[in-house]
């Protein structure tokens, strides 16, 4: 019996061996529980205690990146997780510090090396995560080290758990008190809303996108202002 005039069998094993090839993101889930809490607050102190760990897990990253044989789930959960370990890494290596925009040009440093290609922190969330996938909910899984950002989530992401997850981590930003202020007609909502609103109006205006995930029915007339951003470190 030869392989090839099999066909069923033959996409069984190329599905195995694709599969097989996806980096598994249990490290990074475990060091997310360990050091991060459940109101997202980091130890950055005892992380840079273990930046072996996590630069191990980058190593893995780098080492299996996505190719065309990963589904959209696939990707966003591999690029999800890249974007917030590089950034947990940024933060390590120059901690103790007060506010990510205290480094220079944080977003702007070429972080990381995948496929031979250099990227920073811009290029995978605007290049790759918000031109690939259209997924407005990536603001709320992406974290970029400081108080007023969405809560770092204490699990990684996966091909199983992201699109629930990621839902999860809008409503729970859409309806936390200290990042958005919801009543029925007039909202103070996070700065990210403006600076990406394209994303958030795609259909519709942002108090529509808000009513998706908002516990309070806000009124289409509402009135809406913007919270002052608080960039200080989301730990200690």
């Amino acid at each position: 019996m030869t392989i090839m005039k099999h066909p069923l069998l033959l996409t069984l094993i190329l599905t195995f061996f694709a599969v097989s090839a996806q980096p598994g993101h249990a490290e990074f889930d475990a060091l997310l529980k360990k050091y991060v809490d459940e109101e997202g607050w980091v130890d950055y102190a005892g992380l840079k205690e273990s930046k072996g760990e996590l630069q191990a897990y980058i190593d893995m990253l780098e080492v299996d990146a996505p190719s065309d044989s990963w589904n959209d789930a696939q990707r966003k959960a591999y690029w999800l997780n890249a974007y917030n370990a590089y950034t947990l890494k940024l933060i390590i290596e120059n901690y103790p510090l007060k506010s990510i925009t205290d480094l220079e040009q944080p977003w702007d440093q070429q972080v990381a090396a995948i496929n031979d290609q250099r990227y920073t922190l811009n290029d995978i969330e605007h290049k790759i995560l918000r031109e690939e996938f259209d997924d407005p909910r990536i603001h709320a899984g992406i974290n970029c080290a400081s108080i007023s950002c969405p809560r770092l989530a204490r699990e990684a992401f996966t091909a199983e758990n992201v699109d629930s997850l990621l839902s999860d981590l809008m409503k729970e930003f859409v309806n936390d008190p200290e990042r958005n202020q919801i009543a029925e007609k007039k909202i103070g909502i996070s700065y990210i809303f403006q600076w990406f609103q394209e994303d958030f109006t795609a259909n519709g205006d942002v108090i529509r996108y808000l009513n998706q995930y908002s516990d309070v029915k806000i009124s289409p007339k509402a009135r809406v202002d913007y919270i002052e951003y608080n960039w200080n470190l989301n730990g200690d």
